[in-house]
């Protein structure tokens, strides 16, 4: 029996022929069928089209933080491009002390003068010269200090919500000052032959014509005593002194806030007071001199005989209650409303360290 055997024949005996190895062919594994894999979405590309313009919110520039990256809904506004404070307290005193100051120096000068016949112009002539005065310095510096010129005004504005209570007596000081200084200019430039030529014992009695008076001491009564030689039943009483004085203030201070508040019509709130101030003074000149002003009066009574000071008290109570009156009565019935729930409150507004100012918006 031939002990070769072909391959692939089974051994009689029982074992296995010896087969020689065969070699598999590599395969690739990525041809190699095989369990499919879950399907990868493949987005397609995208074709290069220009963005169109952001139609929401616009990006910050750089360094600024964006809305959506603060924990609360937020305005982002480049701190230049809003006013965090107004002119310093400093700024505003000045301001008040000069318009104070052109005030008097023209109605008091013009008043001065006012008994030269043309020259001053009589009652008219000193109503537009304080009218004018006022108008004029409003307009110069009125946006700096809110154009008070007047400690009454500054009273009546506090109590309406315009001006805060910390700057009150500071604008008070700054208008006496002003005003005192601007009939120190008229006082001074007085001839000293004046008075005598005028048939006066002094500069002091002469400037007492300007000044704010009662009683014997109102312009209507000094003219009728000039007029007739002898005593007069023309006087006006303290009563009527503070009636006019308060309720001619009240008007006064009513215009300049009615003027003044955002829904007027811009520009002409100026205009509006300088008028207003000038026929008013037409109404109280006859009786009191025409006050409406604790700075004016002051002003006057400083350069004035002793009568002056002694009245003086009447026209510092009467125009501050009528400004009073009228500053409760505009808040009160006037005022614009506010809508409490869109108002910032300190804390709603910061500057980051890259001068961005960040207001939160309503909660």
């Amino acid at each position: 029996m031939s002990q070769d055997n072909t391959a692939g024949t089974p051994d009689p005996q029982g074992t296995e022929p010896a087969v020689d190895p065969v070699v598999e062919p590599a395969v690739d594994p990525a041809a190699a069928p095989a369990a499919p894999a879950p399907a990868t979405p493949v987005e397609p590309a995208e074709e290069s089209v220009a963005a169109p313009p952001a139609q929401s919110e616009p990006a910050p520039p750089v360094g600024q933080p964006a809305a959506d990256e603060l924990d609360y809904d937020a305005y982002v506004i480049p701190a230049g491009s809003v006013v965090v404070e107004g002119p310093s307290l400093p700024a505003r005193l000045g301001a008040e002390a000069f318009g104070t100051f052109v005030l008097v120096l023209v109605g008091l000068g013009v008043a001065l003068y006012a008994a030269l016949g043309s020259i001053g112009g009589g009652a008219l002539g000193v109503a537009l010269g304080f009218g004018l005065a006022v108008l004029a310095a409003a307009a110069a510096v009125g946006h700096v200090s809110g154009g008070h010129f007047n400690p009454a005004v500054t009273l009546g504005a506090a109590l309406a919500g315009r001006t805060s209570w910390k700057d009150v007596l500071p604008y008070w000081l700054a208008q006496l000052v002003g005003g005192a200084l601007g009939a120190a200019v008229i006082f001074i430039a007085v001839p000293s032959a004046l008075p005598e030529a005028l048939g006066k014992s002094s500069v002091r009695e002469l400037f007492s014509g300007v000044a704010n008076g009662y009683g014997e001491h109102s312009p209507l009564n000094a003219l009728v005593v000039s007029g007739t030689g002898g005593a007069s039943n023309a006087e006006f009483t303290l009563f009527a002194a503070l009636v006019l004085e308060l309720v001619a203030t009240a008007v006064f201070v009513g215009v300049i806030l009615g003027a003044t508040d955002r829904r007027a019509p811009r520009g002409l709130a100026p205009v509006a007071i300088g008028v207003a101030l000038a026929v008013l003074l037409l109404v109280t000149i006859p009786a009191t001199n025409g006050s409406l002003n604790p700075a004016r009066s002051f002003a006057a009574a400083i350069f004035s005989e002793s009568w002056a000071w002694k009245q003086l008290w009447v026209f510092a109570v009467a125009p501050l209650l009528g400004a009073a009156l009228a500053g409760i009565v505009y808040r009160a019935f006037a005022a614009e409303p506010v809508d409490q729930d869109n108002l910032l409150e300190e804390d709603d507004v910061y500057v980051t360290d890259e001068d961005v100012v960040v207001v939160e918006g309503p909660r």
